[in-house]
């Protein structure tokens, strides 16, 4: 038969990161060696104190449902954790997920309505968009891309874009792709057009714990105006490289709690139990000298692939935070990329997956001997 498919699948396309991964995947299965650098996937190990943590909640037999916004040990450790980021939070105004991006997903759409304005800051995560057409929103966008990615400088065209008829902004800081972090002004500045507008904050604070230079994480909710309509979204994935086990969280206020716990329920019922367990160890403090050293390493690569990009007059905005960078290549991004990795075998992702056409997104979760040889191989065939 021919399926008659929903308007809201059509909206949107497979995701342009995974079709790189995937690609890279196939590549590699016919014996190329792929420097696959377009994953956001730490290649660290999951530390060991969670691993025994998760064999242990095995073993005590904790492979039932759980309540289905999570069980109440871990749900305590966020709002605990969150309470540390200057939060205001209760364990009854979270709900656990399977993974940071249904989290995000069940925010969507549980606020968002046919034709309801949500603004992305561009470059942006490639889901955001797909979520929010998913859910029957309309987009507005601001470029950061001619302000290096920083936030600061853009808040006037953020003002300008902005309106009383927004429902929706999302804040990614540290950001992904860029890796920026946005400063604690950006974030006021933020603060002021919401309250101003009337309008509700996503603040995804996936990356809050990779982060250099000594810039310290900021969280949305913890500003003044700003309690009562951020909705924080993070999960256990990249600081603690947790990436298969699915394991996420949203704090709001208990009013969307309520209605999104609905469709919590109604669609994963809970996240797996004896990985809850596992994420209530990942937030002790057992775990904070595996997340240091992990944050570490992805400083030393940093700096190590700004200075192997200059040594060939490659310029690059050097990220703050998270384990992106964007590199500047030609108009068409996405030929770049599909060259870099039939030629090059490189695997990058094209920056107009993101809003950001004329750059390629690198991730630099891989180790450094993998990192130099990405550079010499695009350096070899002509790519940087």
């Amino acid at each position: 038969m021919n399926f008659d498919f929903s308007d809201r699948v059509g909206r949107v396309e497979p995701s342009a990161t995974l079709a790189i991964s995937n690609l890279a995947s196939e590549l590699e299965a016919q014996g190329e060696d792929v420097v696959d650098l377009s994953v956001g996937a730490p290649d660290f190990p999951t530390p060991d104190n969670i691993t025994q943590a998760a064999k242990d909640a095995l073993d005590a037999g904790h492979t039932s449902y759980t309540s289905s916004n999570g069980i109440p040990e871990l749900k305590e450790a966020i709002a605990a954790k969150l309470r540390g980021n200057g939060v205001d939070a209760e364990a009854d105004e979270v709900i656990v997920t399977p993974g940071g991006k249904q989290a995000l997903f069940e925010t969507f759409q549980t606020l968002v309505d046919d034709g309801d304005e949500v603004v992305l800051l561009d470059p942006a995560w490639v889901s955001y968009e797909a979520m929010v057409k998913l859910a029957g929103g309309t987009l507005s966008r601001v470029d950061l891309a001619q302000h290096d990615f920083k936030l600061e400088p853009a808040l006037d065209e953020l003002g300008e874009t902005v309106s009383d008829e927004t429902k929706l902004l999302v804040v990614n800081s540290p950001s992904n792709p860029t890796g920026g972090v946005f400063s604690d002004a950006a974030l006021e500045g933020v603060r002021d057009l919401a309250v101003e507008h009337d309008f509700a904050v996503i603040s995804d604070e996936i990356y809050e714990r990779i982060v250099y230079d000594g810039f310290e994480h900021t969280s949305l909710g913890s500003l003044d105006g700003m309690e009562d309509r951020t909705i924080t979204i993070n999960g256990f994935s990249k600081a603690f490289s947790m990436t298969g086990w699915r394991l996420g969280y949203l704090h709001a206020p208990s009013d969307l709690i309520a209605q999104a716990g609905k469709l919590h329920s109604h669609s994963v019922s809970c996240a797996v139990n004896f990985v809850q367990h596992a994420g209530v160890e990942a937030l002790s403090e057992r775990t904070n000298d595996s997340v240091e050293e992990m944050r570490q390493a992805f400083e030393t690569r940093r700096d190590m692939l700004v200075d192997l990009l200059a040594e060939h007059d490659v310029d690059v905005a050097v990220p703050k935070g998270a384990f992106y960078m964007m590199l500047p290549v030609d108009d068409d991004d996405q030929a770049w990329c599909e060259g870099a990795i039939q030629d090059a075998k490189v695997a990058t992702v094209p920056g107009s997956a993101f809003n950001a056409p004329g750059y390629a997104r690198i991730s630099y979760a891989a180790s450094e001997e993998r990192l130099r040889e990405a550079v010499e191989r695009l350096a070899e065939h002509d790519y940087i």
